[in-house]
């Protein structure tokens, strides 16, 4: 039975790999530009091999320097933010916790909004995580302080203390010092936004997701021991402490890294870990890469919506993923009879 219930993960993940590939190929085409899946197949492989492609220069320029490392990074922070979605599910115990739970998307928030406002964007990525890192050390010093350990309930209390704190450093920048093109610039980074994604992106995105989204799926076993508790964790033999410690950091180096290239795009982190636990079941060998492949799908579709919804205006990304992923909750809250 498990070998039967291992193969049928397996089969779902190739098949939702392959549908990605198809899904990153496809939203590559999608646009005003009117090209042909055949250009896209030109222009990366002349990318490649250095030779010249047959199409059009600037139709070229936007398959490999615009829309495919723009869809390569809607892709990786997707699949990112899933992950640590599952994750953060998993050690609080708490089916309503997302990536930033632990106040990081208001920390890389009040990093991305300084660098924005002094003028230097070039260091939004490496400022946006650095904030990002900040907020999740003031949460663990408060959830640890007076030598209690991090219990979930602390930790949930103390991210929602270190958002709130940044939320309103934030807010006091814009309104203080933001205007015209920085104030616009600003709104869409803090709602979400893929527009500016280009191969550095990719880079990180990816990056992250090989340094500390691999270790993280083979975390499986411990993130089921956890499930039961801390006594039961510790029964199996987890040193319970130590590996929460662990589990967070990485999931808050993971969640810094894509926000610090998307800026805080929510709802994929909280709806498509409780989607896929749905249907494949709360054991995490089977959740968490089945999950990053959801939610790299989920990204790709509606950063492609956000492009082109409105042409020729674009929405943030975090609107469409706010307007789908609300109602997509509540069903599946209805659905269960104890989503909790």
């Amino acid at each position: 039975m498990r070998a039967a219930g291992r193969t049928g993960t397996v089969a779902l993940a190739i098949v939702l790999a392959a549908v990605l590939a198809a899904s990153v190929a496809a939203a590559t085409v999608v646009g005003a530009a009117g090209l042909h899946p055949l250009d896209v197949l030109d222009a990366v492989g002349a990318r490649v091999t250095g030779a010249p492609p047959t199409l059009d220069p600037l139709d070229a320029a936007i398959v490999t320097d615009l829309r495919l490392p723009r869809v390569l990074t809607a892709a990786a922070v997707g699949a990112g933010l899933a992950l640590a979605g599952a994750v953060m599910q998993a050690v609080t115990r708490n089916r309503l916790a997302d990536p930033y739970l632990l106040g990081l998307s208001s920390g890389a928030s009040v990093g991305a909004v300084g660098v924005l406002l002094l003028g230097v964007g070039l260091l939004l990525p490496a400022a946006a995580f650095a904030g990002a890192l900040a907020a999740l050390a003031l949460t663990l010093l408060i959830a640890s302080a007076g030598g209690r350990g991090l219990e979930p309930g602390r930790m949930i209390l103390a991210g929602v203390a270190v958002s709130a704190f940044g939320a309103a450093l934030t807010s006091l920048a814009i309104v203080a010092t933001s205007t015209g093109d920085s104030y616009r610039e600003i709104v869409s980074w803090l709602l979400g936004s893929l527009a500016g994604a280009r191969w550095p992106a990719v880079a990180i995105g990816v990056g992250a997701l090989l340094v500390v989204g691999l270790p993280l799926l083979r975390s499986a076993r411990t993130l089921d021991a956890f499930a039961f508790g801390d006594t039961a964790a510790a029964a199996l033999g987890v040193p319970v402490a130590r590996t929460r410690w662990l589990l967070m950091i990485a999931t808050a180096l993971l969640t810094g890294a894509m926000v610090s290239v998307s800026g805080a795009i929510g709802f994929v982190g909280l709806v498509v870990p409780h989607a896929v636990r749905l249907v494949v079941g709360a054991r995490h060998r089977r959740l968490l890469p089945l999950a990053a492949l959801s939610g790299a799908l989920v990204l790709v579709w509606a950063d492609t919506a956000a492009r082109t919804l409105l042409d020729p205006l674009e929405l943030p990304v975090g609107i469409v993923t706010a307007v789908l992923g609300t109602p997509v909750f509540v069903a599946l809250l209805l659905h269960r009879r104890n989503p909790a």
